[in-house]
């Protein structure tokens, strides 16, 4: 049996600093957008026999999927964000009409969305720099059994701010690693104390 979840609307911070004309129903329509969406799918997997899209996916594939997705819903909600039409541009939304065709390589104006499954949101970036940081902490259930039990897809917690180079430090990977770069203990203090979303989790079964 396959569940529909939905947004806890109690859980969103009254006031938090929103940029850009975002708005709390911005976040709340985007967030349902993705829980309807895997129920869609996953009763359509469920209804023939097949595992949960959840459970097909790599943790990494699942987090990027999730960013895309709310990259897009974000972009529709929202009365000033778009896409940014760049292929694997930053941020991933910017402001309708500051650059041309809304496309930029490296932009300063928008918000780089980010999904993990990192309690407290302290996900890998491709290099630190100045911008607007959205980060959507979610957890998964891999654990109850039979599998046809599992809970569905849930968002914890949604952080969202500004922050600079100076609040990341480098990760190195090695020869054959990317090298990245993750918000250090102040620039997670910053990203934090604006918290959009907060549903305190039951114990995280996995990470990514």
């Amino acid at each position: 049996m396959v569940s529909r979840q939905e947004v806890y609307l109690d859980k969103f911070n009254p006031a938090p600093v929103l940029p850009y004309n975002l708005r709390i129903i911005d976040f709340q329509s985007a967030m349902q957008d993705v829980y309807d969406f895997f129920y869609d799918v996953n009763q359509f997997l469920r209804g023939r026999d097949l595992a949960r899209l959840d459970d097909m996916l790599r943790k990494a594939n699942l987090s990027g999927t999730i960013s895309d997705m709310l990259t897009a819903s974000v972009a529709k909600h929202s009365r000033s964000l778009v896409q940014n039409n760049f292929h694997n541009g930053h941020p991933d939304l910017v402001v309708e009409g500051i650059y041309p065709n809304n496309s930029v390589k490296s932009g300063t104006e928008g918000v780089e969305i980010k999904s993990t499954l990192k309690r407290g949101g302290a996900v890998d970036t491709h290099g630190g720099r100045k911008q607007w940081m959205c980060v959507f902490v979610y957890e998964t259930d891999h654990a109850t059994e039979p599998a046809t039990d599992r809970n569905p897809l849930l968002f914890r917690e949604v952080y969202l701010s500004e922050v600079d180079p100076e609040d990341f430090r480098t990760n190195n990977r090695g020869a054959l690693g990317t090298r990245t770069s993750t918000l250090d203990r102040d620039g997670v203090a910053r990203l934090r104390a604006n918290w959009i979303y907060m549903d305190q989790p039951n114990p995280i079964r996995e990470r990514s």
